[in-house]
């Protein structure tokens, strides 16, 4: 593989639909159904096929076809672009982070040069600043 099947073009050239039963694997896009140029690449998000609004809605086979496709996602990022780790992750609602009203677990390949390497999904919500002003005032965390 050449260096330039690293780069982001090289990357998108390479990423694909994938399909089984209940649910389908496609390459995480923007607001305008554009491809990540720089962030976020090589991103996929796994959606099911019917509606269902939440992660807490699946079937149980929605379930098993989920795994079965965050394996076959996976197989092929470690193949084009070698990630030395993966965030996978779900928003929930809109507070959240929740844009579309449709249940998909997003699979993030993650790589050691980024500059928030080591930081995972939980990093920006584990920060004081974050702290709910109602705990805040709360006495139990006084």
């Amino acid at each position: 593989m050449s260096q330039n099947d690293y780069t982001p073009l090289g990357i998108h050239q390479k990423l694909q639909k994938f399909e089984n039963e209940t649910v389908i694997g496609v390459p995480s896009t923007n607001a305008d159904g554009k491809l990540f140029d720089q962030t976020l690449v090589g991103s996929y998000v796994i959606i099911p096929k019917s509606y269902v609004p939440t992660p807490f809605d699946l079937s149980e086979q929605e379930w098993i076809d989920t795994k079965k496709m965050i394996d076959t996602i996976k197989n092929h990022l470690d193949c084009i672009c070698s990630p030395d780790g993966y965030n996978l992750g779900w928003n929930v609602g809109r507070v959240a982070g929740q844009e579309v009203a449709w249940a998909h677990l997003h699979i993030i390949p993650r790589f050691k040069d980024e500059p928030y390497a080591n930081k995972g999904i939980r990093h920006w919500l584990k920060k004081t600043e974050n702290i709910s002003p109602l705990i805040k005032s709360s006495e139990v965390y006084s």
